[in-house]
C-alpha cells in the first residue's frame, strides 16, 4: 500500500519538476500545450479560454498520467483537470511568494495538528475562476463533471470542528491577502473510515493517499531534522561555566509537503506546509546482506510511524507517547522552517524576529512550541533567559477551544522525562519563574500556587499544556463571546487577574466560499441574482439585502424549491448509504458533529423514542413527518460514544421498519462523516440540532453552516448559539433548556437525575425501554453503558434535566413547520442575518487585534 501511494504521488506531481506555463487566455498552439492530432481532430471549437483549458487537461492526461482518453477513468480526468488548474495556482503562488519575500513582510504561521480540508477540486476551481470553463471543457470531451468531482477522496488531515476551522481560516487568509503559512502533519492515514455492522461502529484505515494527491508539492530541499529521547548532560566552557546539552538523541527527518491555498477574487496563494516523518537512515545494508531483512528496514518503519495516523488511540502508554512525539515533531520542524525563512533575508535578526513572525497555536496540541523555542534560543544561541522569554511571548498567541477539563491536554512528567528531557528542565524553570509572580500577587496563598502551577501534582505529576500556552503567549482567545467569558471566570480566572488584557474573544467563522457558494450552487445563484452581484461571496454582511425579500411569496417559493431540490439529492445519498427510502417533503432534522456526550446526541435519541412511543400508543397521532439525520464518528477508545451510535442505529432500524409508524418517523445515520458528506447534508437541512449542555460547547461552526443555508436552529444558549440568537432574532430560532447559570446552580445544589426520572412518567418509560432488551432481543444490556450514564453514572451532561424543555421546544418546531410561508420567512432571515459568522470577519479581527498583520496585495 505504501509503495502504491508513493508511486501515485510521484506520478501525480510530475509537473512539480517540469513546470508548465500557467493557464492564460491564449490559444492552445500559442501556449505550447497543443494536444496530439488524434485527440483534437474531432473536438468541437470552443471559446479560447475553454479551448486552452481543454488542451491542458488532455496534455496532463497523456503526458503526466500516460492515459488515452478512451481508457481514462473519472479519477484520471479528476487528476488531469486538477493538474491543469494547479498550473494557474502555481503561477500565482510563485508571484505571491516573490512579493512577500521582496517586501520582507510580517507573516502569521498557523500551527494546527489537523486541517479538515475535504476536497480541493471545486474550491480551487472556484478560487481561480475556472469552474465553468472546466465544466465546458470536460463536457466537450464527453466527460461528466459531477463524476469527476466525486472521484476525489477527502483529505485525511483532520477530524472535527477544530480542523475544519483551520481550513476555513486558511481560505480567508488567502482571500484577504494576508501573508500566512499553515503548518501541520502529512498523515498517511486519516482518523478512520467508518462502517456500521449490526449498528456497531467499525473502523477501517482511511487510505486517502492510495491513489495520490495532485495538489501537493514535495519540498525535499527543506527537510528538517528532529531529535528525541536521549539525556541531558552539563558541559563547561573555557570560563568554567556550565550549560546543559541534550545528547544521545534519536533523529527523525521531516519532509515538507506543500499544498497551495488559493484566495478567491485575488492572486494571493499561501501555503499549507505538512511534515511527513522519515527515518534519518532508511536502510541498513549490512544487516540486509547478513540476512536480517526485517532489521534492515526497522528504523525506516519506526521513523515513518510518527506521521502514519491522525490521532492514534491514547488509551495506552504507547499511544500517549506517539501523540506527544507527533506534536513535538511537527512544531520542531515548523520552527526550524520559520527560522530558515526569517534568516534567509540578510536584514533580519533576532531583534526583529517578533516583528516579522506571529505564531498562532490552534489549541494545546502545538503548545510544546513555546518550550522548543526557548530551547533553541537558550541552548543553540546562548541567549539569556529574559531576552529569550521576551521573544517567545511576543511571538506566540494561543486559541483555546474547550472548557472540558478532560480535553485540556496534560502529559506525565515521566513521559516528558523519557521523550523530551531537556524540555522538561526548561518547563521547570519556566514554572519556577512564573510562580514567583503568583507568589507576589497572592503572598502565602498555597492554593493559588497549586492552581496556577504548570505542573499538576495531584497524584502523578502532569505538565499542564493549557497553562503553558497561556503563560507563553501574549494573547489568549476564546472562540465565542460566552466561551471567552467562561474562560476568564471559570477556567483561567487567576491567569486573567495576573495578565490583564491578555484574554480576548474571536468568535469563530466559516468560509462562505465552500459553505454556500460551493456546496449550495442553486441558492448561491438565487442570492446573486437577487442582490445583483457576487460581492457577497467576499462580504457576507451583504446578505442583509435578502431581508426585504423574506416576506415576498414568490421569493419564498423559489427559496423553498431550492431547499426541496437539495433534500431530493440527499434522499439519494440516504438510499445509497443507508438503504432507506425517505420523503423530501418530511422535515429534515439534522445533527451532524463529532459524537461526544456533551453534544448530547442521546438527548435527540430520547426525543425520537418519545415520539415513537406516542405513535404506538396513539396510532392516529398527528405529527409532521420527520427524517432524523445523524452523521458522526466516535473516537475508537470512547466506549460510551460508540454505544450511543449503536443505540441510534438499532432503534432507528426498528422505527424504520415498523409499519405502525407509517413513515411519520425515519432515522438515517449516514456512515463515514466527512466534509464532502456535510456539503450534501447541510443544504438539505430544515432543522439544525445544536443541543449541547450550556457551558460545554466552546463555539461550534456547524451551527453557522446550517443557519447560512436556511436551516432553523434548535439549541441551548451555549457557544456561538448565543450570538446566532442575537443575530437572527428570538422569533427565528428555537431556544430551550438551562442556561449556564442554571446548570451551575443545579450542579451546586446536587443534581440528582433519579429525581427527574421519577417525576416524569414519559421520561421514565423511555429510559426503562432503552435499558431493556426490546430493541435487541436476546442481547440484554446492549445499551447498558448509555443507560448507566443517564442514571447510575449521574448524568454528567444533564440530559434528563433538559429533556422536558427539549420535547416542548420540538413541539413548537412541529407547529411552526406547518405554516409553510412563515417557516420560509424564518429560513430566509437565518440566511440573511448570519453574515457575522464569516471566517473573513474572524481573520480580520485576529490580524488587527492579535497578529498586527497587514494585507499585502499581489499585483
Amino acid at each position: 500500500m505504501r509503495a502504491a501511494a508513493k508511486s501515485s504521488r510521484v506520478q501525480s506531481t510530475m509537473p512539480t519538476t517540469t513546470p508548465q506555463p500557467a493557464a492564460t487566455d491564449v490559444s492552445p498552439s500559442e501556449s505550447g500545450h497543443t494536444a496530439p492530432p488524434f485527440l483534437t481532430k474531432n473536438l468541437a471549437p470552443l471559446a479560447p479560454p475553454v479551448q486552452h483549458l481543454r488542451a491542458l487537461i488532455l496534455r496532463h492526461l497523456t503526458s503526466t498520467l500516460a492515459r488515452h482518453p478512451g481508457a481514462a477513468t473519472p479519477r484520471d480526468w479528476w487528476i488531469a483537470t486538477a493538474l491543469a488548474a494547479r498550473d494557474r495556482i502555481h503561477e500565482r503562488m510563485i508571484e505571491t511568494q516573490a512579493v512577500h519575500n521582496i517586501e520582507n513582510v510580517r507573516r502569521v504561521y498557523y500551527f494546527s495538528l489537523e486541517y479538515l480540508m475535504g476536497r480541493l477540486f471545486e474550491s480551487n476551481l472556484l478560487a481561480t475562476g475556472l469552474t465553468e470553463d472546466a465544466r465546458s471543457a470536460l463536457k466537450s470531451l464527453g466527460v461528466d463533471f459531477d463524476a469527476v468531482r466525486e472521484a476525489e477522496i477527502d483529505m485525511g488531515l483532520g477530524n472535527g470542528g477544530l480542523g475544519r476551522l483551520a481550513a476555513c481560516f486558511l481560505d480567508s487568509l488567502s482571500t484577504l491577502d494576508y501573508p500566512a503559512l499553515g503548518y501541520g502533519i502529512y498523515y498517511e492515514f486519516g482518523l478512520f473510515k467508518q462502517e456500521f455492522v449490526n449498528g456497531h461502529q467499525i473502523e477501517h484505515p482511511d487510505s486517502w493517499l492510495l491513489f495520490g494527491d495532485p495538489w501537493e508539492v514535495v519540498r525535499a530541499d527543506y527537510t528538517q531534522e528532529v531529535h528525541l529521547y536521549g539525556r541531558v548532560e552539563n558541559v563547561f566552557d573555557d570560563r568554567g561555566n556550565s550549560r546543559p546539552r541534550w545528547v544521545d538523541t534519536q533523529t527523525i527527518v521531516g519532509v515538507p509537503h506543500d499544498i497551495p491555498i488559493a484566495g478567491y477574487g485575488t492572486k494571493t496563494v499561501n501555503l499549507l506546509r505538512l511534515w511527513a516523518s522519515k527515518a534519518s537512515k532508511d536502510f541498513d545494508l549490512a544487516a540486509f546482506n547478513s540476512g536480517g531483512y526485517v532489521e534492515a528496514v526497522r528504523e525506516k518503519a519506526v521513523g515513518e510511524t510518527i506521521s502514519k495516523v491522525l490521532y492514534p488511540n491514547d488509551k495506552t502508554e504507547n499511544g500517549k507517547e506517539l501523540r506527544l512525539v507527533q506534536q513535538y515533531f511537527f512544531v520542531a520542524c515548523s520552527l526550524r522552517d520559520i527560522l530558515r525563512r526569517h534568516f534567509r533575508n540578510p536584514v533580519n535578526t533576532w531583534a526583529n524576529f517578533p516583528e516579522k513572525v506571529a505564531v498562532q497555536l490552534n489549541d494545546t496540541h502545538p503548545a510544546i512550541a513555546v518550550v522548543e523555542s526557548m530551547r533553541i534560543l537558550l541552548d543553540e544561541h546562548q541567549m539569556e533567559w529574559e531576552a529569550a522569554w521576551e521573544i517567545v511571548q511576543r511571538t506566540f498567541g494561543y486559541t483555546n477551544h474547550t472548557l472540558l477539563p478532560e480535553a485540556l491536554e496534560k502529559w506525565s512528567v515521566s513521559l516528558f522525562e523519557r521523550v523530551l528531557p531537556r524540555h522538561l528542565q526548561i518547563i521547570y524553570e519556566m514554572n519556577s519563574r512564573f510562580l514567583q509572580k503568583v507568589q507576589a500577587k497572592w503572598p502565602g496563598n498555597v492554593e493559588k500556587m497549586r492552581t496556577c502551577s504548570l505542573v499538576e501534582e495531584n497524584g502523578n505529576k502532569m505538565i499542564r499544556m493549557a497553562h503553558l500556552s497561556v503563560v507563553g503567549s501574549h494573547a489568549v482567545n476564546g472562540v465565542a463571546a460566552l466561551h471567552t467569558e467562561l474562560l476568564k471566570k471559570q477556567l483561567f480566572p487567576e491567569f486573567n487577574e495576573l495578565f490583564p488584557g491578555r484574554f480576548q474573544n474571536k468568535t469563530n467563522g466559516i468560509t462562505p466560499r465552500r459553505w454556500l457558494a460551493q456546496c449550495n450552487p442553486q441558492l448561491s445563484a438565487l442570492i446573486t441574482r437577487t442582490l445583483g452581484s457576487e460581492a457577497w461571496v467576499r462580504d457576507l454582511d451583504l446578505l442583509r439585502g435578502l431581508e426585504s425579500h423574506a416576506g415576498d411569496a414568490a421569493f419564498q417559493e423559489e427559496f423553498m424549491a431550492i431547499k426541496r431540490a437539495n433534500k431530493v439529492q440527499l434522499t439519494a445519498v440516504i438510499r445509497s448509504d443507508c438503504g432507506l427510502e425517505v420523503s423530501p417533503d418530511a422535515l429534515f432534522d439534522v445533527q451532524i458533529k463529532r459524537l461526544h456526550e456533551y453534544k448530547r446526541q442521546h438527548l435527540n435519541l430520547l426525543h425520537i423514542l418519545a415520539l415513537y412511543r406516542r405513535i404506538l400508543q396513539n396510532p392516529s397521532l398527528d405529527l409532521v413527518p420527520r427524517v432524523f439525520v445523524f452523521a458522526a464518528k466516535a473516537a475508537p477508545g470512547y466506549d460510551l460514544a460508540k454505544n450511543i451510535i449503536r443505540a441510534i442505529n438499532v432503534i432507528g432500524g426498528k422505527i424504520n421498519s415498523d409499519p405502525r409508524v407509517n413513515d411519520r418517523l425515519k432515522v438515517a445515520f449516514l456512515p463515514n462523516y466527512r466534509v464532502s458528506l456535510a456539503e450534501k447534508i447541510i443544504p438539505a437541512a430544515d432543522l439544525s440540532e445544536q443541543i449541547s449542555t450550556a457551558g460545554k460547547e466552546a463555539s461550534g461552526t456547524g451551527n453557522m453552516k446550517l443557519a447560512l443555508n436556511g436551516a432553523l436552529t434548535i439549541g441551548t444558549l451555549d457557544g456561538a448559539n448565543v450570538e446566532i440568537h442575537e443575530e437572527v432574532g428570538d422569533e427565528n430560532i428555537f431556544i430551550f433548556g438551562m442556561t449556564v447559570v442554571q446548570v451551575e446552580e443545579l450542579r451546586a445544589a446536587g443534581y440528582r437525575p433519579w429525581d427527574v426520572y421519577q417525576r416524569d412518567e414519559e421520561l421514565r418509560a423511555i429510559v426503562d425501554w432503552l435499558g431493556s432488551d426490546y430493541f435487541t432481543p436476546g442481547e440484554h444490556g446492549a445499551f447498558s453503558i448509555l443507560h448507566h450514564s443517564l442514571l447510575g453514572g449521574g448524568d454528567p451532561f444533564m440530559v434528563l434535566a433538559d429533556f422536558r424543555s427539549y420535547c416542548d421546544c420540538q413541539a413548537k418546531v412541529d407547529r411552526a413547520y406547518r405554516d409553510r410561508a412563515n417557516w420560509a420567512k424564518m429560513a430566509i432571515l437565518n440566511t440573511a442575518r448570519v453574515g457575522k459568522f464569516s471566517s473573513d470577519r474572524t481573520i480580520r479581527e485576529y490580524a488587527e487585534q492579535i497578529w498586527n498583520l497587514k494585507p499585502v496585495r499581489v499585483p
